[in-house]
């Protein structure tokens, strides 16, 4: 319940700001409209009787006029367009809060549960480790032994590891010294707008971009 509200408040301070920006788009817009007009009154009423001005000047002027409108209503349906799509996906992503989701990460928190993640290898390894790298900069290494190519999955558990709760930077080293991409399975716990992005915190991860979702695994039990 709590997630929702979360969410709902977002969307709406986002739509907030949006309309805000619509409005002070279009007052601008106005203003320069006003002003071109203006200044074009002024240059007829002031021009010389004997020597008048080109009407064609002032066909090219009034071209150019519909110009700036035209590129200035394009810009404001991009932006609106933008804003639709952004809210169409925190839309999407909130109805996932509760799911299961695989993330692309380097990094890892550690509460005390059990941890599982996968990661691909290129070929066969005769001596795979995943190395879990703390804070302070102290290396925990666990041996998944040898692999052949293909998906990999592991387990880490804090508890029988003897491993503190943290954040740890996270590394597959197989015997051909690549550097396979990690992926965690986690809850997706909340969804929120800020600084223009959809933000999701997943848990045993943290605060992640949407392009890190690798996978969506369906809903979790509590």
């Amino acid at each position: 319940m709590v997630t929702t509200a979360s969410t709902s408040n977002s969307l709406a301070g986002n739509t907030g700001t949006q309309a805000t920006a619509k409005v002070a788009t279009q007052a601008a817009t106005n203003a320069n409209r006003d002003m071109f007009t203006k200044l074009l009154v002024a240059q007829i009423q002031n021009q010389d009787p004997s020597a008048p001005q080109d009407p064609t000047a002032y066909v090219n002027q009034l071209s150019q006029l519909s110009q700036t409108e035209a590129l200035q209503n394009l810009s404001q349906m991009t932006t609106a367009n933008a804003s639709i799509l952004q809210s169409m996906q925190t839309l999407a992503m909130g109805s996932q809060v509760g799911s299961e989701v695989t993330v692309a990460t380097n990094t890892v928190k550690l509460d005390g549960g059990k941890v599982h993640g996968t990661f691909q290898l290129n070929g066969a390894s005769s001596a795979t480790a995943l190395v879990l790298t703390g804070l302070d900069g102290q290396q925990h290494t666990i041996d998944l032994g040898a692999h052949g190519s293909g998906s990999q999955s592991f387990t880490i558990d804090p508890d029988a590891l003897g491993l503190p709760p943290g954040t740890y930077a996270i590394q597959a080293k197989p015997s051909d010294g690549t550097s396979p991409q990690i992926e965690v399975a986690a809850r997706l716990n909340s969804v929120r707008v800020a600084n223009g992005g959809v933000v999701l915190q997943v848990a045993n991860i943290g605060e992640v971009d949407p392009s890190s979702i690798t996978g969506f695994n369906g809903k979790t039990e509590s």
